[in-house]
C-alpha cells in the first residue's frame, strides 16, 4: 500500500441532516448526495484539500455492506484534525461549528505543546479537532 488515504467515510444516521452540516454549516464543497438509484447506495462527498474526499453514508448501509453488526459509537475511538495556519482560525472554526449545530466538546484553548486547539462534535458524535500548531503549519488552505 501507498501511505496515503483517499477517501475517510463515516458513519452517519440521517444523511440529509449530515449533508446540511457538513455543506450548508461548515461549508465543505460537495455536489450532494449520489447514488440513490442503488439501494444502500446513497452517499455525499466532500472534496477536501490534498486531494482527499469526506464521505458521508448512512451507518445502517455501512453495516450492510460489510456484514457487520451495527454497534454503538465511541466517539473517542478516532478523531478528525483540521489544522488551520492562524490561531484565529481556531476560533471562526469553532464558530461556524457551532451555528451549523456542533457540540463543543472542548472550548478552544493554549495547549501543552505551544498551539491553540480545541474539539467539537457533528451531529452523529463524531469528533474533529480544530488546530493551530506553529510548529507543524498544513502545507495548504
Amino acid at each position: 500500500m501507498k501511505p496515503r488515504i483517499s477517501v475517510l467515510t463515516i458513519g452517519v444516521a440521517d444523511l440529509e441532516r449530515s449533508l446540511a452540516f457538513y455543506r450548508d454549516g461548515l461549508g465543505l464543497p460537495t455536489e450532494g448526495i449520489v447514488g440513490r438509484q442503488f439501494e444502500l447506495g446513497a452517499v455525499a462527498f466532500f472534496t477536501l484539500s490534498g486531494g482527499l474526499r469526506l464521505a458521508i453514508w448512512k451507518q445502517d448501509d455501512i453495516a450492510h455492506d460489510t456484514g457487520l453488526p451495527r454497534t454503538p459509537n465511541s466517539p473517542t475511538s478516532f478523531t478528525i484534525g483540521h489544522n488551520v495556519t492562524r490561531r484565529e482560525e481556531v476560533d471562526a472554526a469553532m464558530a461556524r461549528a457551532t451555528h451549523a449545530g456542533a457540540e463543543i466538546v472542548k472550548p478552544a484553548q493554549d495547549t501543552f505543546y505551544g498551539g491553540y486547539a480545541g474539539y467539537f462534535r457533528d451531529p452523529d458524535g463524531h469528533l474533529w479537532e480544530i488546530v493551530w500548531n506553529p510548529a507543524s503549519l498544513p502545507d495548504d488552505d
